[in-house]
């Protein structure tokens, strides 16, 4: 019997909906510049095995090489940003606001953040790591 989806997600327009099978790893938001452009703002993502991740429809599923060691999947519908992985690598990060709610998660670090930008602050109290 397969096991049961712990956690859905979709993009704005649905084009892309995916399925998690087991625990998500807490909430990392990074500060880089490749976030910032990508979203508007920092990214806020999860990350599980990529064999825990199902796609359910993923005909509007682009994925982008954003650098020579990672690709970035999002929506070419509605532009969601949903996903960003490591090139060979076996873990997926999944934007966090792209799941669907609850989520049981919690932001557990800020990564990059000598590059974040001069509008915001950072003013919650988890760890603050200027690269990885």
């Amino acid at each position: 019997m397969a096991q049961q989806p712990t956690h859905t997600g979709r993009c704005l327009c649905g084009g892309v909906r995916y399925e998690i099978s087991g625990p998500l790893r807490g909430v990392i938001a990074c500060h880089c510049s490749q976030c910032r452009r990508t979203s508007g703002h920092h990214v806020a993502a999860t990350s599980v095995p990529s064999t825990a991740l199902a796609l359910i429809d993923s005909a509007t599923l682009h994925w982008y090489r954003s650098s020579d060691s990672a690709e970035r999947g999002f929506c070419n519908r509605c532009g969601g940003n949903l996903f960003w992985r490591e090139l060979g690598g076996d873990a997926t990060s999944i934007m966090a606001g792209t799941l669907d709610a609850p989520t049981g998660i919690t932001v557990e670090r800020h990564i990059f953040v000598a590059d974040k930008s001069d509008y915001y602050e950072l003013n919650d109290s988890a760890p603050k790591f200027r690269g990885w």
